[in-house]
């Protein structure tokens, strides 16, 4: 069975491995020290809200939620922008359970919406997302330009 609970900073260094997983994912190169030092400073700073996926005492996946504010509707939103559960685990309902406990939380919240991005080829993820009410956003094109 699937337990999901918010991460604290005593839990850095396992979430920073699947962290890494999840950038790996993305194409990114493996950088532990990165994705530690990453971690560590989102929940160090109180700047990102992360839950974890647990099964038999061990953490097989997690989702990062940001703080955010849409200025068209003026108020406050939850950006999810990171779940990622184990190959291995990906059929035990974490994903499912990770994505119910972020659209809990932006409620809670007081979040007008939550929103997030995924590859166009990750199409299990799609599936998903769509199972569980989210709106593929055909409105707005979405942009992004390397500054540093």
């Amino acid at each position: 069975m699937v337990s999901i609970r918010q991460a604290t900073l005593d839990d850095a260094a396992e979430v920073s491995v699947l962290f890494d997983a999840y950038r790996q994912f993305y194409d990114m190169p493996p950088d532990p020290d990165q994705a530690l030092r990453f971690i560590s400073e989102r929940l160090a700073n109180a700047q990102s809200t992360i839950f974890v996926a647990e099964k038999d005492a061990r953490m097989i996946g997690f989702c990062q939620i940001y703080p955010g504010f849409c200025s068209v509707f003026a108020g406050p939103i939850c950006i999810l922008n990171d779940l990622f559960v184990t190959p291995p685990e990906r059929a035990a309902g974490a994903g499912k359970a990770l994505l119910r406990q972020a659209e809990a939380f932006a409620t809670q919240a007081g979040a007008l919406r939550i929103t997030l991005q995924t590859a166009r080829t990750n199409l299990a993820a799609q599936a998903m997302y769509e199972a569980h009410g989210w709106t593929r956003n055909i409105t707005l094109y979405g942009y992004a330009k390397q500054v540093g």
